[in-house]
């Protein structure tokens, strides 16, 4: 397959994604095939550990490939996308799971579909160009691939934040919110590959302090912000305040799908504390099986990258989204649940 490689290198099952023209934008074989290798890795005592990384310097997956969820969607198809959807997450979970040391190295863009990828293994590096976001709720999803989980045991509210306004992470900020583990310049990751490749044996991953982010100096302004459990609430929040960043910061919410962002905050107070990403999978996987049908989705994508208008048509107002509409996206699947 031309978008991803797949190999053994000495002690070390390469993982490398190669469509660097499409900021290596996951598909679904892209998918299937990293869980393949991961199940042919499992048992293997020839490969100590996976190494994941990705070609070209803009990122190491900007997210999902949205083109074929697009369009059979919008032609009524809406298995599919529960498909792809359903065996993504399976795949995440695996990831997060494995016995093995998975090493991944996130150069510019981890985004969505990317992040899941990327952001699940023992040991996530960073550099210089790293930008981590989530932002699902611009386009009418939630942060999925597992992102939920890690948001909501970010520090205070900053998951919260980061979710419900898509926020771009430089490499502090991803560490300090959870996406990520050490800092490590990048003109060092060939050597320490070629290191891994040879030992086997994470020991050389030491990680260096980061250039300095900025959500530390923002953290007491966002925890009082965005403690909301509720959409309405977090509105109230920021227009109660008076400050250049609650007003900034209200724009940007005010252009996301409120369905999104509603479902977004039930999803970060059910899964305070959580640990388990196939919980996290289940709640999320509710949202994608039905953002379709009964989402914003298909608008969304329409409006961000079809017609490229930048002004999606949502299905509800932020100040009168009924209540009934996050319980109704976020209800168990029953046979049609997620399974692993």
């Amino acid at each position: 397959m031309t978008d991803i490689n797949i190999r053994t290198q000495g002690r070390v099952g390469r993982i490398t994604l190669t469509r660097p023209k499409a900021l290596n934008a996951v598909t679904y074989d892209m998918c299937t095939a990293i869980e393949a290798a991961l199940d042919a890795w499992r048992d293997d005592d020839a490969v100590a550990l996976v190494v994941i990384d990705a070609e070209g310097d803009k990122a190491f997956s900007a997210g999902g490939d949205i083109a074929d969820l697009y369009a059979t969607g919008k032609a009524g198809d809406f298995a599919y996308g529960r498909t792809f959807w359903r065996d993504e997450y399976r795949m995440n979970a695996k990831i997060h799971e494995y016995a093995k040391p998975i090493v991944s190295f996130l150069q510019g863009f981890t985004m969505g579909g990317g992040m899941g990828v990327g952001c699940h293994g023992s040991h996530r590096v960073v550099g210089e160009s790293s930008q981590i976001a989530m932002p699902e709720v611009g386009i009418g999803l939630v942060p999925d691939v597992g992102g939920s989980m890690i948001l909501a045991n970010a520090p205070g509210h900053l998951g919260v934040y980061a979710g419900v306004t898509g926020a771009r992470m430089g490499p502090a900020d991803a560490i300090l919110v959870g996406f990520a583990d050490m800092f490590i310049p990048q003109d060092k990751w060939p050597g320490l590959i070629e290191t891994l490749v040879n030992t086997g044996d994470v020991a050389c991953l030491v990680g260096k302090d980061a250039p300095e982010g900025s959500l530390t100096a923002l953290q007491t302004e966002i925890n009082a912000l965005f403690d909301a459990t509720t959409l309405p609430g977090l509105l109230a929040n920021l227009r109660g305040s008076d400050t250049d960043f609650a007003a900034k910061t209200l724009k940007t919410v005010l252009r996301n799908s409120p369905l999104s962002m509603a479902v977004t905050i039930e999803m970060m107070t059910r899964l305070r504390g959580v640990t388990d990403i196939r919980a996290a999978l289940d709640l999320e996987y509710r949202y994608t099986y039905r953002a379709m049908e009964h989402g914003d989705f298909i608008e969304g994508i329409r409006a961000a990258i079809i017609d490229k208008d930048r002004s999606p048509q949502w299905k509800h107002q932020a100040d009168a989204l009924p209540t009934a509409a996050i319980d109704t996206m976020l209800a168990p699947l029953g046979d049609q649940a997620l399974t692993f």
